[in-house]
This record gives structure tokens, C-alpha cells and sequence, in this order.
């Protein structure tokens, strides 16, 4: 056997609280790499809902990579929630019409861009991310962080706002991983390599 079928929405039999989040969002501008998961303390369809602010109209994406593991209430602020901030107002008078309509003429919204989250990242119980920031393969985010800039691959961040806390690797270890892109490997490969991707001597995954 080759690990769980990727296609499925639970791959815990007879435990509904953890699911291969691939097989469950519907928003076309989330995108799920395979054998992400999400855990959820009370439902799995919670995870779209704590997408906020994700409004058609703005076509911003949320994108994960594979191999991702997402704690319950996580939550991701999309580029809806921005405001002007070198107005005099930050108040969005155009959203309400009724002669309001045209506040916004020739003028626009904030926007910080995409959020993007590696492969085999681990991002722990209610930690946010927001608008516009990467997040590098390998990294992990601390519960109750707060993330609002970029996250180097295979670093540990915590804290509000998140803060580099230590690398996982050295700096040549780091370069390997990013090289080798073992997610990216045939999953009987990844099968045979399960004892080394478990263990922390790069030099085996090398041969």
C-alpha cells in the first residue's frame, strides 16, 4: 500500500474531524495541494468560513501547497477586509450606494496580493494569516500567531505580530530540502522513503 487515497474526504476511518481539505472546498480561488489536512474541533466545513473577506468581485487567492497540516480555527484574512489608509476616511462610503456609489471613482482598494502557503507547512490552532503574505515550504506557525509579513521556508515564527523564533536546519540542510522537493515525489517513492522523512539525516534522501 501507498498511504491514503488522496481522493478521499476522510482519511481517518470513523473520525470525521480531520479531512484531506483538497476533497472539501468549493471556492474556485482556494486551491489545495494533495494530503493537505485540516483538523476542526466541531466541523470540517468550518474552514471555508474562516476564509474571510474572500469576495468574488476581488479575485484574490488563497493557495496551499501539499503535505500541509491546518489546526482548527485558523484563519485567513483575504484582501476584502482592506480600507483606505492614505484617505482622510478609511470608512468604505461606496459599499452602501444610495448616492454614496461613486465615492470610490478613479480610486481603489488596497491590495497585498494573494496568500500562499508552501508544502509541508504546519500551521498550529488559531493562528491568522493575512492578506498578501507567503509563507515558505517547510515553515511552522506557532498557535495564536498572528502573520503579517512573509515566513522564510523552514522556519518557526510566533507570536502577534509573528516573529522568527529559530530555523528547523542549517542553512545547507534548508537548501537540500528546498532542492529535493520531496513532496513533489511519486507517492511509492515517498512510501519508501516514509523512515527517512521521519528521521532528520538528509544524507539518506540524498541516495
Amino acid at each position: 500500500m501507498n498511504g491514503p487515497d488522496k481522493h478521499k474526504k476522510f482519511p481517518l476511518q470513523n473520525y470525521h474531524r480531520l479531512c484531506f481539505l483538497k476533497n472539501i472546498v468549493k471556492h474556485p480561488n482556494i486551491i489545495v495541494g494533495d494530503y493537505t489536512y485540516y483538523d476542526d474541533f466541531e466541523n470540517v466545513e468550518n474552514f471555508e468560513n474562516n476564509v474571510k473577506y474572500h469576495f468574488d468581485f476581488v479575485g484574490d487567492k488563497l493557495i496551499i501547497g501539499k503535505f500541509c497540516m491546518i489546526a482548527s480555527d485558523v484563519t485567513f484574512i483575504m484582501n476584502g477586509a482592506n480600507h483606505l489608509t492614505d484617505a482622510l476616511s478609511t470608512y468604505p462610503f461606496a459599499v452602501f450606494g444610495n448616492g454614496w456609489e461613486h465615492a470610490m471613482d478613479g480610486k481603489s482598494y488596497p491590495q497585498k496580493g494573494d496568500i500562499s502557503i508552501g508544502n509541508d507547512v504546519w500551521i498550529g490552532y488559531n493562528a491568522t494569516i493575512m492578506a498578501g503574505v507567503t509563507i515558505g515550504d517547510g515553515a511552522i506557525i506557532a498557535t495564536n500567531s498572528t502573520v503579517i509579513k512573509d515566513v522564510e521556508p523552514y522556519t518557526i515564527v510566533g507570536g502577534n505580530p509573528a516573529k522568527a523564533i529559530k530555523k528547523r536546519f542549517d542553512s545547507s540542510t534548508i537548501s537540500k530540502l528546498l532542492d529535493l522537493k520531496w513532496w513533489d515525489w511519486e507517492i511509492e517513492k515517498i512510501t519508501k522513503h516514509l523512515q527517512d522523512l521521519t528521521d532528520n539525516n538528509i544524507e539518506k534522501l540524498l541516495k
